[in-house]
């Protein structure tokens, strides 16, 4: 169906008189969880995964992956169609560049940042054919049965979970808007907006999104817009007067009347619609990050509480998953599918899991090499003796999210893997025992990590470490660990993962991960404030596949006192084999 997509995304641009179009993945919030009515990457090429990009021009097309995607695009998408490009390193500018000639390249203005079209317009400028914006979505027009907008209903977040009302998120996040004599911000990222009315969805697959827009004003009033059908009575009562509720239609009208005065804008989260807008209207547009980030990012004592309580109920059920796995899996002929669906089984024994964080990367042998792998009918593998299982899986509940990865082996491991997975497990120590003056980046830490594997000549193509949300999305920034630069400071209360890895293409994939709470590490004769991390994820590592020679003696104590923890916290959580299993695999190395 690929050819015939393509083709027919081509008569459109001949009627448009454009070069070619621009296909994020992505939808009008930016985000990396969309509705089935924004998977048009997908639709198009064949590419599943989470972040990417196609652009078809009249005579070639190219598709856009990072690292973790590498080698799913090349066994997704038709190579005679698209030719394969880093997202990073084969930038789509330069490609543009190259390629685009004269005419001009469409894009949707809905479905693009304002730093997104300035990088494309350095490049179709060269190129000499420049950008249009199109006001009809031309995949749209050819996709004859792309499905409705969801209009699944919202819910209220727990105030005992949320730790503050969204009365006071409202006012504080006001107040410092009047301090910078801003009149008004625009909250286009569901989770910002989710946060700050203390709501939950359903609009995308697991995640906890309502999609919708928001303007929050320097007077702690919102308008919020969003289909009247999903608020009911009890939302809207919760919420107050000083939150409006108005159809997303009206969002045009409401950024006209923002004429003559300072309006926060994010250029690398809002849709460049809404910029195109505001400079129509004759707004001041205050260029700068969402206001909700940072302060969502920074949990509170309640929700630090709730990610901890969430943490020891979900390693229960990795625990009993890992047990199953080392004793029963190989005899019941388990594969990567039913493996994935009893990880979920276990979860699924907490009455109060609302969903998987995301889809179970379960990937056995030289599956597991592939970063974001996802498991189908066609890909299903058996897990087999003397290879690497790979499982990498979370669970969201009304007081935490979680996720967690386990490389295992299956038999007997080969030396190679040992020493790959040492040198793993090394770099996960490490940045798991730093300390850093406050301040500092996770751009900064994020060789830590990698330190131990580049000593074996090798490297990993994904970042370290993401921020995690509460009962939100597994993926939350602004903070990150990771190559690319990221200029905002680890803070108190922040939730990263710490997940360094190897990856060896034909053959297996290794990573270790835990997610981690950024907290005080002040100790007697610093001379700065000092930050560190406070583990939140309790599960097994496999010590099987570790070389113990290769550790050094503090990095034997840190997993020796890792795994006694462990063994406190989930023992009294498990009975019978599982909890006999989990002593013998938690005992010192």
């Amino acid at each position: 169906m690929t050819k015939e997509r393509v083709a027919a995304l081509r008569q459109a641009l001949e009627q448009e008189q454009l070069g070619g179009f621009i296909i994020p993945r992505g939808d009008e919030h930016q985000g990396e969880y969309v509705p089935a009515r924004a998977e048009r990457l997908s639709w198009l090429t064949g590419f599943t995964g989470s972040a990417g990009m196609a652009i078809v021009l009249r005579d070639k097309a190219a598709i856009f992956v990072d690292g973790r995607y590498t080698l799913q695009a090349r066994n997704q998408v038709d190579g005679e169609t698209f030719e394969y490009q880093h997202l990073i390193e084969e930038p789509a500018e330069r490609w543009l560049e190259d390629n685009l000639g004269s005419l001009p390249l469409g894009y949707d203005p809905w479905l693009h940042s304002e730093d997104q079209i300035k990088r494309l317009a350095k490049g179709a400028e060269k190129a000499g054919g420049g950008l249009r914006p199109c006001e009809e979505n031309l995949v749209d027009r050819i996709w004859l049965d792309q499905p409705d907008r969801p209009l699944d209903p919202v819910s209220l977040h727990d105030a005992a979970f949320a730790g503050e009302s969204s009365e006071a998120k409202r006012t504080r996040l006001g107040e410092a808007l009047a301090e910078q004599d801003i009149a008004a911000a625009v909250l286009s990222l569901p989770d910002s907006i989710a946060w700050l009315l203390n709501v939950r969805g359903k609009d995308v697959p697991h995640t906890p999104f309502a999609l919708s827009f928001a303007l929050l004003y320097a007077d702690g009033r919102v308008t919020w817009f969003i289909a009247p059908e999903k608020a009911d009575d009890s939302v809207r009562s919760a919420l107050g007067n000083a939150v409006a509720l108005a159809a997303p239609g009206e969002l045009a009208t409401a950024l006209h009347g923002l004429a003559g005065k300072r309006v926060r804008v994010d250029p690398a989260t809002a849709p460049f619609w809404v910029v195109q807008r505001l400079e129509a209207a004759g707004a001041t547009i205050d260029r700068g990050p969402d206001p909700c980030q940072l302060p969502k990012a920074c949990k509170n004592e309640a929700e630090r509480n709730g990610t901890r309580a969430a943490h020891r109920r979900d390693g229960a059920a990795v625990a009993r998953f890992l047990h199953w796995l080392s004793h029963d899996a190989l005899a019941e002929g388990a594969s990567e599918a039913t493996a994935a669906d009893r990880l979920q089984a276990f979860r699924a024994e907490d009455p109060s899991l609302k969903d998987l964080s995301f889809d179970t990367i379960s990937g056995s042998g030289p599956n597991g090499a592939i970063v974001h792998y996802r498991v189908t009918p066609e890909s299903d593998r058996k897990l087999a003796s003397g290879e690497l299982f790979l499982v990498d899986s979370g669970g969201q509940y009304p007081d935490g999210t979680t996720d967690v990865t386990r490389t295992v082996a299956i038999g007997t491991p080969s030396e190679e893997m040992r020493r790959h997975f040492t040198a793993v497990l090394r770099g996960h120590i490490a940045l798991a025992t730093a300390r850093f003056p406050r301040g500092t980046t996770g751009h900064q830490l994020d060789s830590l990590a990698r330190r131990p594997l580049w000593d074996l000549g090798v490297d990993y193509d994904h970042g370290t470490g993401h921020g995690v949300g509460s009962y939100l999305s597994v993926h939350e920034g602004p903070q990150r660990i990771s190559k690319v630069l990221n200029r905002v400071a680890l803070a108190p209360g922040m939730i990263v993962s710490i997940e360094p890895g190897y990856y060896k293409e034909g053959a297996y994939g290794i990573r270790i991960e835990n997610l981690a709470l950024v907290v005080p590490a002040d100790e007697s004769g610093d001379e700065r404030e000092m930050l560190g991390f406070e583990t939140l994820t309790f599960a097994p590592i496999d010590r099987t596949l570790i070389v113990p020679d290769m550790l050094m003696p503090p990095e034997r104590a840190w997993l020796d006192a890792y795994h006694a923890r462990v063994r406190e916290i989930l023992a009294p959580q498990l009975t019978g084999s599982a909890r006999s299993w989990l002593e013998e695999v938690t005992a010192p190395l």
